[in-house]
């Protein structure tokens, strides 16, 4: 006869706890008995909470109406369309268990939260579409995105705030943009194995993010890897109910050609889009820094235009980014088969480190890019390097410097119209042409090596934030199949 866990019995029914010790049954019961002495103000974000605490199996799927006046220390910490980003402190906690001798919750204790507040919300289904969205992807087991506490209130302005968990370590731009020399291939191989892994997750569940980019890939441990993916207030269940928005959201340069051109948003413009990511993830600069984000750059994108791929990348991760950024949507891999991929050059680069498998192909072409970084002198970088000596010699008979300053993923600078922002923004400030231009989609250019210098137009913000932010004449919108704002 199999005995029970005494570690993980319920004291209150005397029933076994499942593995996570919660005990549905009883803390359901709980927190039931405590919808009376809170309310949101609002019957549907009540509701929302109930269901949660109540159809709970695990502590990571209950969120709490959380008081504001339990944070402090609240200060901004960003901005976006939807509103602000906060960072607080959250004095009570996160929920730890049952206290049966003083009839309460177990908590925590004092812990660093994010405030997503919804300064600019016009619908409130809105904001609680991304919720649920949010919450049906958080998994303890594998942790996919930012944890989602609670929903709070902002007693002045009344806007609804998602308590999230706090990244110290920021977004994966900003990591990249600080801290791109340290990192080295087996943490690329890391990251990229662990995004593609996040978001097969996610498209298990009938979720497709729709908004994948560094700018929404979190941590507080980027340097082991430990990657949360954010913001999916654009994000949509597969086949939910809901009517169709026309509108063409996202940032401009990680937004497939498809979607650019009017086609539905599916699971492969996800893979697109995390084909830009891995592109950045390897060589440490954001796509089209170097050029204006307008629809120019939207036009050409439609019509093949793909970020260069250094000419030293092993060609094996070159050719997963050139089969993620395939035109032809129906080419592209699935995150099943990058999961397996990536799982496979992971584990052959550690166990070479490990002093195994040298003989890997990975391995080979991994060994050939750090010679290059290291000295570039061999292959073509003897070429480059006696083209530099003819600039410096020019140089100096022209203008008395002594030096060519080389770009690299740590001193780029961002064209001012490369703006990073939501793509509705950008549509605002263009003018329209026809929609053949953007639908000329059936081949990709091929990578070539070239020296970056960045575009002062190169600004990697929302695009619906750009467009807010040029004059405005007669909307590109209407050639991306998306009609005026």
């Amino acid at each position: 006869m199999q005995t029970k866990n005494t570690s993980h019995i319920c004291l209150e029914c005397n029933q076994e706890k499942n593995l996570s010790n919660w005990c549905k049954p009883c803390y359901s019961k709980h927190f039931q008995n405590d919808f009376n002495n809170w309310t949101s103000g609002d019957y549907k974000v009540d509701k929302f909470i109930q269901d949660s605490q109540l159809n709970a199996n695990y502590s990571w799927k209950v969120i709490e109406w959380i008081p504001y006046d339990r944070f402090k220390d609240v200060k901004q910490i960003g901005r976006g369309g939807f509103g602000t980003i906060h960072y607080a402190k959250w004095i009570d906690g996160l929920i730890r268990g049952w206290d049966i001798e003083n009839q309460q919750w177990k908590r925590r204790g004092e812990y660093e939260v994010a405030l997503k507040k919804f300064d600019n919300l016009v619908n409130l289904n809105d904001a609680l579409n991304e919720m649920a969205i949010h919450l049906k992807t958080n998994s303890r087991a594998y942790s996919n995105s930012i944890r989602f506490y609670g929903i709070t209130q902002d007693p002045e302005t009344h806007s609804y705030i998602m308590v999230l968990e706090y990244a110290s370590d920021g977004n994966l731009r900003e990591y990249l943009k600080i801290n791109f020399n340290n990192i080295n291939w087996f943490q690329k191989l890391q990251n990229l194995w662990d995004l593609s892994y996040k978001l097969l997750n996610i498209h298990e569940l009938n979720i497709v993010h729709q908004d994948f980019h560094p700018g929404n890939i979190l941590s507080s441990d980027f340097k082991n890897s430990v990657l949360q993916i954010s913001d999916f207030g654009l994000s949509k269940l597969i086949g939910a109910n809901s009517p169709e928005k026309k509108n063409i959201f996202g940032v401009l340069p990680f937004i497939a050609p498809e979607v650019l051109s009017g086609e539905e948003y599916t699971k492969a413009a996800d893979v697109y889009s995390f084909g830009i990511i891995a592109h950045e993830i390897v060589t440490g600069f954001p796509p089209y820094h170097d050029v204006p984000h307008d629809k120019d750059l939207a036009l050409k994108i439609c019509n093949g235009l793909r970020p260069k791929i250094p000419f030293h990348t092993p060609k094996l991760i070159t050719r997963m980014i050139m089969r993620c950024l395939d035109a032809r949507v129906t080419h592209r891999p699935t995150f099943y088969q990058l999961v397996n991929e990536l799982s496979k050059y992971y584990n052959d680069y550690r166990k070479y480190l490990k002093g195994k498998n040298e003989d890997s192909e990975i391995v080979i072409q991994i060994k050939k890019a750090e010679k290059f970084s290291v000295n570039p002198s061999h292959s073509l970088g003897s070429i480059w390097k006696s083209i530099s000596r003819i600039l410096v010699h020019w140089r100096e008979e022209l203008t008395n410097t002594t030096t060519i300053t080389t770009t690299t993923p740590m001193n780029y600078k961002t064209h001012p119209e490369a703006i990073y922002t939501k793509l509705e923004e950008l549509m605002k400030s263009t003018s329209t042409s026809s929609t053949e231009e953007l639908t000329n989609t059936t081949t990709i250019t091929t990578t070539t090596p070239m020296n970056y210098k960045t575009h002062p137009e190169a600004i990697y913000t929302k695009l619906e934030e750009l467009m807010k932010s040029t004059s405005t004449s007669s909307t590109v919108a209407s050639k991306l199949h998306v009609p005026n704002f």
